[in-house]
């Protein structure tokens, strides 16, 4: 059985604690998402003061500033990244509201038909329990096209982690701005991991395992 149909083999009734504790999953992500927006955001400013640290300190620090402005781009990239992601969690969430809705609307379904002789609620309801496995499968889609979008933003990360500490060993032919080239390649590296500790919460998330 795969992430995308856990909903579904527990039954409308059984759907509800599911949806429900999806939604507090997507809040969590969503929540890790803006963080991660933000720490990009820092990377291009970074970026930016780096890039007119190296052009001062002239010849002795072109490497370093290719390599700024690589982590510049990288920046971009990684906020287009999240874009993909948030767009993804908003999908997710009409989804699992969809869910729980279904879910409500199955169970007054269900009591009618209990109550009831008349075979057209019956049609009624096969009907709903059709659409309730869209909704359903449609969810698992979401959820595995998240987990790939976040398997693509750790691997952008870790381009990001390369260039940071590749402009950490520039830094040192900086002669005499080597003490601040330093320190502005050991910040890129400080924020380039807090990223990638983002990115490895979200990626343990229960929400990917359907369960």
């Amino acid at each position: 059985m795969n992430p995308g149909t856990a909903l579904a083999v527990s039954g409308p009734a059984g759907n509800t604690p599911q949806a429900g504790a999806d939604l507090l999953r997507i809040v969590r992500i969503n929540e890790e998402i803006k963080t991660v927006v933000r720490v990009a955001f820092k990377i291009n400013i970074m970026a930016l003061n780096a890039i007119f640290l190296a052009k001062r300190a002239g010849t002795a620090a072109l490497g370093f500033g290719v390599l700024s402005n690589e982590l510049r781009i990288f920046s971009q990239d990684l906020r287009e990244s999240m874009d993909v992601l948030t767009s993804l969690i908003h999908g997710c969430v009409n989804d699992v509201s969809l869910v729980l809705q279904d879910s409500r609307h199955t169970r007054l379904l269900r009591q009618a038909v209990a109550q009831s002789s008349d075979q057209r609620l019956n049609r009624v309801l096969m009907a709903k329990d059709a659409e309730n496995e869209r909704h359903v499968e449609h969810l698992g889609s979401l959820r595995k096209q998240l987990g790939r979008a976040l398997d693509d933003a750790a691997r952008l990360v870790e381009l990001g982690g390369v260039l940071a500490k590749s402009a950490k060993i520039e830094a040192a032919y900086g002669q005499t701005f080597a003490a601040a080239l330093t320190q502005v390649s050991a910040d890129f590296d400080g924020v380039v991991e807090e990223i990638r500790s983002s990115l490895e919460s979200l990626r343990r998330s229960t929400f990917f395992r359907g369960n």
